[in-house]
């Protein structure tokens, strides 16, 4: 009976090791593969290597997309591995895009808005009426000197109206437009930017320090450098952040026109320019 025993507990032994050993080897050959898309992808040239990435789909395979061909399905179960919960999620998935750059030691542009000496004048007139009018009140032009610069370039240097965002204290839409529309339709607007150079340069650092990034960072930040898949992903993103996803195909609507609460349609407004999320040098100004 011991000697029974014995060689039945030393099976069950000799059981659970070789199905750690081939548990083992299955989690080593799906690596090795996935390393060797990698390196079959980072051998591309530049243009074709930032179209390629590695996409895991819910069932947990790992398959090489284009981009340029990522679909509702793969965008929202992308969205969903990075941000679940926005209120969870979302900083840790910055802090992972920043990670990302950081590694590489590339620097993103900060903003600095410097004013010196400055001073406003305003003349004002107020007659002798107990309520002002057009006749017995004026007010001049608000005059300003001084010098004021922005990241050390003078107001002559660039172009004001590039560095800046500002949120509207109106909220002004098209009312027959649904929610999602009128956010894609801004992001389609704003383009890529400069995301498409900021890729290239940090694709090539990382080709050249031999770093695999996290794939779902690198299908994200791919994607939203992308033409046309840019204004799809940072759509549903911003959807997901703002807490608008479920009146997403609702018409914003207006007076006339039944569409979404007023707190809803204040979030649109500031998802117009929310879509600039990943522009480290743009001011942002809410009315």
């Amino acid at each position: 009976m011991e000697g029974g025993g014995g060689f039945r507990i030393g099976s069950s032994s000799i059981l659970r090791d070789s199905d750690a050993d081939i548990f083992s080897n299955s989690f080593h050959q799906e690596d090795d593969e996935e390393a060797l898309r990698w390196a079959a992808i980072q051998k591309l040239p530049t243009i074709s290597r930032l179209r390629k990435a590695l996409l895991t789909s819910s069932e947990g395979e790992v398959n090489e997309i284009d981009v340029h061909k990522l679909g509702l399905p793969e965008r929202r179960a992308l969205l969903e591995r990075l941000v679940r919960t926005a209120e969870e999620d979302n900083e840790k998935f910055l802090l992972k895009l920043r990670e990302r750059i950081d590694r590489v030691g590339i620097e993103l542009p900060t903003i600095e808005v410097r004013f010196e000496n400055l001073s406003v004048e305003a003349e004002a007139r107020v007659g002798t009426s107990a309520l002002p009018t057009f006749t017995n009140f004026m007010v001049n032009i608000v005059e300003f000197s001084g010098k004021m610069t922005y990241n050390g370039h003078g107001m002559d240097e660039f172009v004001p109206q590039r560095t800046a965002a500002y949120v509207n204290q109106n909220d002004l839409h098209i009312a027959e437009l649904t929610v999602r529309e009128t956010l894609a339709f801004s992001a389609r607007v704003q383009g890529v930017g400069t995301r498409y150079d900021l890729l290239a340069e940090l694709s090539r650092r990382e080709k050249d320090a031999n770093i695999k990034p996290d794939p779902d960072i690198d299908v994200y930040m791919k994607a939203v450098a992308t033409e046309g898949q840019k204004a799809n992903l940072i759509t549903d993103y911003v959807l997901r952040i703002l807490g608008l996803e479920v009146c997403a195909d609702i018409i914003v609507g207006n007076a006339m026109l039944r569409g979404i609460s007023g707190g809803q349609k204040k979030r649109v407004t500031t998802g117009n320019v929310d879509k600039q999320v990943s522009k480290q040098n743009t001011l942002y100004v809410i009315a």
